[in-house]
């Protein structure tokens, strides 16, 4: 007897059609509208000189543009070193909650203050921290004897983009720290207690429970912050607005810049595609190299 076809099954994508009509409205069509722009010579104040000018923007980025490559080394460093740095404070700490002691669930909830305050407040902040003039850091660094005047902290191309790490590190530390603090929690202590019984001392038991028990959470929440660090504007633009010249200047401020200050529409649109093209690499390399060293652990 010959097998009757299957009936085509339309219902599923029938009830998915509303979800997907939605991301192609609210990611699809800004993606593909930036592409179509950054193919266009478009200025809001000369709308008259709008013009299709194809990869020429790309070519003038790559080429001509004093101010991306600098912007492209500080993206690297920016987001480098405050997600390296925001993961290995956050596993320290996360440990720490980790242990039970007295005031522990208002340590946790305190934790939690950078997280909930505004970039632009966390900015102000640490920009009177590190003032040339009056900043509390200048202060304690006298009393201590380590320095003798005053150091511009923000005002100087050495230190400007440290400084703006340092306040994205404390402000990123809670996110990494909570779900760490829950992906510890979730581990069976079964585990551990099978572990004692052989004779594990708790450093073997770190190594070969806690971490590969947390491991996905840490391979998505390192995903989710690289993305995160990468767009944020806020910190640095409030600081120093990507100054003194170019030293804090990173992809994202100097899309921002291009498109809604100088109101290259255009322009800043093939700035953003470069970046969104680089990130995507980073990620997708990211994923990878966590997926093989995933698979060597499994083993």
């Amino acid at each position: 007897m010959m097998k009757s076809k299957k009936k085509f099954q339309y219902q599923p994508y029938l009830l998915l059609a509303p979800a997907i009509l939605i991301v192609v409205l609210i990611i699809g069509y800004p993606v593909v509208r930036a592409v179509v722009l950054s193919l266009y010579k478009y200025n809001l104040t000369d709308l008259q000189g709008v013009e299709f000018v194809g990869l020429q923007n790309y070519i003038d980025i790559l080429t001509n543009d004093p101010a991306f490559w600098p912007a492209f080394k500080n993206t690297v460093i920016w987001v480098g070193v405050t997600v390296a740095a925001q993961l290995l404070l956050s596993l320290l700490l996360a440990n720490i909650l980790n242990k039970a002691f007295f005031g522990r669930g208002l340590v946790r909830s305190v934790v939690l203050i950078p997280w909930v305050t505004p970039c632009v407040l966390i900015s102000l902040m640490w920009a009177w921290i590190f003032n040339g003039n009056y900043g509390v850091m200048n202060e304690i660094l006298k009393r201590l004897g380590l320095i003798n005047e005053n150091i511009a902290w923000i005002a100087q191309p050495d230190t400007a983009l440290w400084v703006q790490i340092l306040a994205m590190i404390w402000q990123g530390i809670p996110f990494f720290t909570i779900m760490i603090l829950a992906a510890m929690q979730s581990v069976p202590r079964e585990l551990y207690e099978s572990a004692s019984v052989d004779g594990a001392s708790r450093f073997k038991q770190y190594f070969h429970i806690t971490l590969p028990g947390i491991a996905s959470t840490i391979v998505s929440t390192v995903m989710i912050r690289l993305i995160w660090v990468f767009n944020n504007v806020d910190i640095i633009y409030t600081m120093t607005g990507g100054g003194p010249g170019y030293s804090s200047l990173t992809l994202s401020v100097y899309t921002y810049q291009q498109a809604q200050k100088s109101m290259k529409f255009g322009y800043g649109s093939a700035v953003a595609i470069i970046g969104a093209l680089f990130m995507s690499a980073v990620i997708f390399i990211y994923l990878r190299l966590t997926r093989e060293q995933g698979g060597m652990i499994s083993k």
